[in-house]
């Protein structure tokens, strides 16, 4: 097999760590990040307890560093790289996982930007009712399909202005809440439990930023010029994600301290449009919501990307009305059956949390253990006899299962939530330690074995 056909070509290695640090950054300054400071919020800690709390779950970035690193050496992007870990067949486990974590993003987006637009119908005295929240949804739903028909490079440009206004007025906003905020009420917060309040917060944080994004670090790494040192290829993607994610998670905890109901609110964009002076409110909003819309298309095409990778080959026109249908049926459920968006978002975070905390784990681990003197690209080659690295695949399956088995949520209830780990996140956490756990038991079987050759 070729190398040129599973590495990056050279000509094409051309991001710099300063450009490395404003991808990162422009893809986490968006307003979900006040989301995540409720949610902190929610699990009812103190002032300090939050902050230390949003602090640890925003550097879960590092692990996206680390994948980065990876992808820089090697010149090669994440599911090709996952190949070696999980084999070729046993990759589309991964590759699945990945599908489910775009479309789950993508419909969250369509239902974050539903829910902007329903704030901001009240600045023209439009009642909130089932029919205007429908309006809505057909609205921004519509312009995620036309916006489909732009270029690449137009997307890119939109977004690239759009994430400086955004981040201009994201820091104006901030400067209000330090103003609004009741910090006696915010000091004099009670500490909450380190173990079932502050430990499920971080999970929950990571789960749905360091974690998440970790299965696109490598695609950005892969990219970046050979002569870069591999540190800041670590630090601009580690930091690029962890900076705005943190200071948009501290609004949000502040916020708090304003508007208490943010953390159980149905909607929580109404509390915090409320929160702000009208005429930077319909500004911000609007900022925020056509914001969604290239990254809502971004995801649309990196969804369909992925079921390719896993073999269902569809024509664009296919894949538009498969997921078209999934990302309007998710929203129409949490906006007018569930009509709770922030227990649907843990509950997802929740779910893909397990999940990819596990893949991460074995991805990284396998690296360490067998890859150190870099990976063989006849165990990358689609076409390798390495069908399935059952040690990677029966090592995600024990620590994916086990936990849930430690995790209750709204529809499922794990036989061993019980204690610490009742109405919790800690699954997160179970399922990441037992993968490494799982994984050092693998490299006892196979010793100082380079390369699996499983088949």
């Amino acid at each position: 097999m070729d190398d040129k056909l599973i590495k990056v070509p050279e000509k094409d290695k051309t991001l710099t760590p300063g450009k490395l640090f404003y991808n990162w950054f422009a893809a986490n300054i968006g307003i979900m990040g006040f989301v995540y400071g409720a949610m902190i919020v929610s699990y009812h800690l103190s002032f300090v307890q939050a902050m230390i709390a949003a602090l640890v779950g925003a550097l879960s970035f590092m692990i996206p560093g680390w994948v980065a690193m990876i992808g820089q050496r090697e010149g090669i992007t994440t599911f090709k790289l996952s190949r070696a870990a999980y084999g070729t067949y046993g990759n589309k486990i991964p590759n699945g996982i990945a599908w489910f974590n775009m479309v789950g993003w993508l419909a969250i987006n369509v239902i974050t930007g539903t829910l902007l637009l329903v704030s901001l119908f009240s600045v023209i005295h439009v009642q909130k009712n089932s029919l205007t929240t429908a309006i809505a949804l057909i609205i921004f739903g519509g312009l995620v399909l036309l916006s489909g028909l732009l270029k690449e490079a137009t997307l890119a440009k939109i977004q690239t202005w759009i994430s400086w206004i955004f981040g201009i007025l994201t820091a104006l906003i901030l400067i209000l809440f330090l103003v609004k905020a009741n910090w006696k009420q915010a000091m004099d917060l009670p500490t909450g439990s380190w173990v079932t309040g502050v430990l499920p917060a971080v999970s929950i944080v990571a789960a749905g930023s360091g974690i998440s994004w970790s299965m696109a670090a490598a695609d950005w790494g892969a990219y970046v010029k050979p002569n870069t040192k591999p540190a800041a290829t670590f630090w601009n993607t580690a930091m690029g994600g962890a900076v705005p994610l943190f200071v948009l998670m501290a609004g949000g905890v502040l916020l708090s301290t304003i508007e208490p109901t943010l953390s159980t609110a149905s909607n929580p964009f109404d509390v915090m449009y409320s929160a702000l002076p009208s005429w930077i409110g319909v500004i911000y909003f609007l900022v925020a919501a056509g914001g969604l819309i290239p990254q809502c298309i971004v995801s649309l095409r990196s969804a369909r990307i992925n079921l390719s990778t896993i073999g269902i080959n569809v024509s664009q026109r296919t894949s538009l009305i498969i997921h078209g249908l999934i990302v309007i049926l998710i929203p129409v459920y949490v906006l007018f059956i569930s009509g709770n968006f922030l227990s649907n978002f843990e509950l997802f975070l929740n779910f893909l949390g397990i999940c990819l905390a596990s893949w991460v784990a074995i991805f990284l681990c396998d690296s360490v253990m067998f890859r150190r003197g870099g990976y063989d690209t006849k165990l990358i080659d689609p076409q390798s006899p390495a069908h399935y690295n059952w040690g990677g695949i029966i090592s995600w399956v024990i620590a994916t299962v086990t936990g849930f088995l430690f995790t209750n949520n709204a529809i499922w209830n794990g036989p061993f939530a019980h204690g610490i780990f009742r109405n919790n996140s800690l699954g997160v956490f179970v399922s990441a330690i037992l993968a490494i756990i799982c994984m050092f038991i693998v490299k006892l079987f196979k010793g100082n074995q380079h390369d699996e050759k499983a088949a």
